[in-house]
């Protein structure tokens, strides 16, 4: 037995370090466990990479076990597999289906069969054995004597005895291998002298080393480790022992500096000490586990930074915390994994067990720990001056993964973070309370803003500030409800409870609540959001149009303003004539205020609400040197409470600005009604006098142009505009279901009615064109009065002449004498002198009117708008106005002969 210890592998390699440095036994002890890593840092198998030996080796397997059909079948697959390029190493797939081939409870006999001493490669954790004075006997090398049944798990790489670990604690170390105890052989019985060397503790006297090696271990399967008894001897010089390396990497872990690795201010990294003598495999293994503490010190560094910041909101807050969570439990691992090492220390012995610490257990027990402190340092990262909705939303992205453990972990963040927005989100649709003190909610709200302006401008959406899984639309519903409570309550005045408005649903009181939402936005969260939106919006419509009659006023708008009520427009104008043809200047607001109060109890309008009468009134607009009543008139309407919310001040303007359009246009209708009364009712008295027929011929021609012009446009305002536009407006109105949809839809009407009635700025020329016009008109009605006036009293004097001479022939007297006849025919010839006059400038007055038309009709046929087109073929439907052009040119120019004609043929 003796005599093969002393042959033994280690004892070899022992006396070979001896005879090479010149030194005893207890001298060699590093360098006794230099060459043992160096030999067992070969991962591989060192055998001949030959893929027909390894093949053979199965073949030969499958025909000990009698299957040689499968013997035959594997040999025609290898065949077909050689001829196809599927596979680069496929000695490698063949050698892996070899090995797991072999039973485990088998021994195994590969390096006898290899014949090499150091065939094959040390056990995996033997390359990081740290560095203790360990007798050689103690040593497992070759296969057969680390495969022993000491360790009852299967195993090595600490993946499974992970769960364990985590789960129930630190594994406790087996009471075999405390001092005192020698492990208890599969085999039997060990010698005295080897249990004595198990248990030998670090003090002992240097006369242990010569104590009789241990007997070898019973032959177990490769995969199972070996437990090796090394003591730790401190102040040591040289190379680092891994379970040093171990006790720093846990200091690393929680962002503190170790004996050996230390955090690099320049490169903000933990980096191992350069003048630690330290191998390349556990220098790279120790730097990827450290770092895990440059990630808890990126993210600690934030939590402590932002814990202490009240500016950061409560959405800040639940961030932090939900860090500090995730932390927690970062440190309740580190403190298992502390346990275990204090548990090692306390019994002065290192396990190689799957319990037992090392750089590569660790590597994979940390693998998790790591990605979710990677997604926590991104998220960090990302979340940089961020708060509120804005910092959920960034939350919200990083839960857009494939990952699900990583998603988990975003959706449990998310939950904490997004609590405190919808406390906010709840306590103001049930009860339009906003305590946004630091500004996180999207809901913003102007303390500045008077009570008048309310629902315009006092709350307002922050849309960086929405979170990303709540859509736009049920951001505004959200900002609807609340605004329309406190609408309710501040300018309506109703007392009404919100919670009779709408029943107030469960809140998210804790993160549980909130994740089950987050879970069901399309669902849950949309019912609850829309039931109250709809609640409180039809109770908000209820009120205005109960108690303060909105729909009623936006009919009064219609009847008086765009002057849709005609019986009562018409009698108002008969009764403003004579005060609006005054000069603007001497015009008084309470005439004219009684004038229109008579007009209101004449007509149907005297059958309106009280309510409606008693807000309208007379306006008079800023006065302008040479302006007359009709330039200044003009009606208001007033407004205030909830109704000025929709009619605003700008939409006032609007309307103003609409009547006093529609009122000069009606004018203008007045206008050519008054003169086709005149040409009617002078025709008759007037056909006494022949010399006027062409005059009066061309008046009337003129007069009908105009007629058909401004009937035209008045069909056009009143149907085309006026009507298609209010019954659109009232159905929007009808449909509507909250205030906001009344107030675009009442915008929207006014939009368009100013943009079809010219008075947008993009239809300017043709209003300038459309002016022209009138006052064409109004000058017109000048001079056909004028011309009337003039012949009414030549008509007077010719017939008080006659009456005259037919009185003295009564008498028996001569009718007239010589020089009153002489006189007549003077008076006769001076009258007949003015018509050329009048028929010149009645031609004036017609050019230039046709021109301003064609103008005119030019600017609606280039219109990008399809109605006012329209309107262009109706006022020229026979292209009167087209082909006649040149031909009102030529007359133009050829007037004074035609005139001379005209004048001979009256002679």
């Amino acid at each position: 037995m003796a005599t093969l210890d002393q042959k033994s592998p280690n004892v070899l390699l022992q006396s070979l370090c001896c005879r090479i440095t010149g030194k005893s036994e207890a001298e060699v002890a590093h360098q006794f466990q230099y060459a043992v890593r160096v030999i067992g840092s070969n991962y591989a198998p060192t055998i001949e990479r030959d893929e027909f030996l390894v093949s053979e080796k199965i073949k030969k397997e499958l025909l000990k076990q009698r299957r040689e059909a499968d013997a035959a079948l594997f040999s025609e697959l290898h065949r077909k597999l050689q001829t196809q390029a599927v596979l680069k190493h496929r000695w490698s797939v063949l050698y892996l289906l070899l090995s797991l081939s072999e039973d485990p409870r088998k021994p195994s006999s590969r390096v006898g069969n290899y014949g090499a001493l150091f065939a094959q490669a040390l056990p995996r954790d033997a390359h990081s054995t740290p560095f203790y004075c360990t007798r050689p006997q103690s040593l497992a090398l070759g296969y057969g004597e680390r495969s022993g049944g000491l360790s009852a798990s299967v195993g090595t790489s600490g993946i499974s005895s992970l769960g364990v670990y985590t789960l129930n604690g630190p594994t406790p170390t087996p009471q075999s291998l405390l001092a005192g105890q020698p492990p208890q052989s599969a085999g039997g019985g060990q010698p005295l002298g080897s249990r004595l060397a198990w248990a030998l503790p670090v003090s002992s006297s240097p006369s242990s080393a010569l104590a009789p090696p241990s007997a070898r271990l019973p032959l177990g399967p490769p995969a199972l480790s070996t437990r090796v008894l090394r003591p730790r001897r401190d102040g040591d010089t040289g190379e680092v022992s891994e379970a040093a390396l171990v006790r720093d990497i846990l200091y690393v872990f929680q962002g503190i500096d170790g004996k050996f690795i230390k955090m690099s201010a320049q490169e903000n990294c933990y980096k191992i000490d350069s003048k630690v003598v330290l191998c390349k495999s556990l220098r790279d293994t120790s730097s990827r586990l450290a770092e895990l503490g440059w990630l808890h010190n990126k993210v600690r560094k934030y939590t402590d930074a932002r814990s202490l910041d009240r500016a950061f909101g409560l959405v800040g807050q639940s961030f932090c915390a939900s860090l500090h969570q995730e932390l927690k439990e970062y440190y309740r691992l580190l403190s298992v994994l502390h346990s275990q090492l204090q548990v090692e220390d306390e019994h002065g012995v290192t396990v190689c067990t799957e319990s037992s610490l090392t750089l590569r257990r660790l590597l994979v027990w940390m693998y998790d720990p790591k990605v979710r402190l990677k997604t926590l340092a991104a998220l960090v990262d990302f979340c940089q001056g961020r708060k509120g909705g804005e910092l959920a939303s960034a939350v919200h992205a990083y839960g857009k993964t494939g990952d699900p453990q990583m998603r988990a972990l975003v959706q449990h963040i998310l939950s904490l973070v997004s609590h405190p927005i919808l406390n906010f989100l709840y306590r103001w649709i049930y009860d339009g309370e906003l305590e946004d003190t630091y500004h996180e909610f999207f809901v913003a709200s102007d303390p500045n803003v008077k009570t008048d302006r309310l629902w315009h401008d006092k709350y307002s959406l922050r849309k960086s500030m929405i979170p990303s899984f709540i859509t736009m639309d049920q951001a505004r519903k959200v900002l609807l409800i609340g605004k329309s409570i406190n609408f309710l309550h501040q300018v309506c005045h109703d007392r009404t409870p919100p919670g009779k408005i709408t029943s107030a649903s469960k809140s998210a009181d804790t993160p549980k609540d909130a994740a089950e939402l987050l879970s069901d936005l399309e669902g849950a969260f949309q019912e609850k959001i829309d039931a109250a939106y709809f609640d409180t919006s039809k109770y908000l419509l209820d009120v205005l149009n109960r108690n303060y009659l909105l729909l009623e006023h936006l009919q009064a708008m219609r009847r008086y303003l765009l002057l849709g009520q005609g019986d009562f427009i018409r009698h108002l104008m008969d009764l403003l004539k004579p005060e609006l043809v005054r000069p603007a200047t001497t015009l008084y607001q309470h005439n004219l205020t009684g004038i229109l109060e008579t007009a209101v109890r004449a007509t149907n309008a005297q059958f309106d609400n009280a309510e409606i009468l008693k807000r309208l009134d007379v306006r008079l607009l800023e006065v302008s040197p040479g302006d007359t009543g009709w330039d200044v008139f003009s009606l208001d309407y007033h407004v205030d409470g909830p109704i000025a919310t929709v009619f605003t001040r700008e939409c006032m303007g609007h309307y103003l600005r609409v009547f006093n359009f529609l009122w000069r246009a009606k004018r203008m209708e007045y206008t050519l009604t008054d003169i086709w009364k005149g040409q009617m009712c002078n025709a008759k008295l007037l056909k006494t006098m022949p010399e006027l027929s062409g005059v009066l011929h061309q008046c009337h021609i003129l007069a009908s142009e105009m007629v058909h012009f401004i009937h035209q446009m008045q069909y056009y305002i009143t149907f085309e505009v006026l009507e298609c536009s209010w019954d659109e407006l009232w159905n929007k109105v009808q449909q509507a279901q909250d205030l906001d949809h009344i107030i675009a839809a009442h915008d929207v009407f006014l939009d368009t009615i100013i943009s079809r009635c010219l008075l947008d700025n993009n239809s300017r020329s043709l209003l300038n064109q459309l002016r022209a016009i009138f006052d064409q008109i109004i000058e017109f009605q000048s001079a056909q009065d004028s011309l009337y006036r003039s012949a009414l009293e030549e008509l007077t004097l010719r017939l008080q002449y006659e009456e005259k001479k037919q009185q003295r022939e009564e008498e028996g007297q001569w009718g007239v004498t010589a020089e009153q006849e002489a006189e007549e025919k003077k008076r006769i010839q001076e009258f007949q002198e003015t018509i050329p006059k009048m028929r010149s400038q009645l031609r004036i007055l017609t050019h230039f009117y046709q021109s301003i038309v064609q103008q005119f009709l030019v600017l609606l046929m280039t219109s990008p708008d399809e109605s006012l087109r329209f309107l262009s073929f109706r006022l020229d439907f026979n292209e009167h106005y087209r082909y006649t052009a040149q031909k009102i040119l030529n007359s133009f120019s050829t007037g004074p002969n035609l005139t001379h004609h005209d004048e001979h043929k009256c002679m």
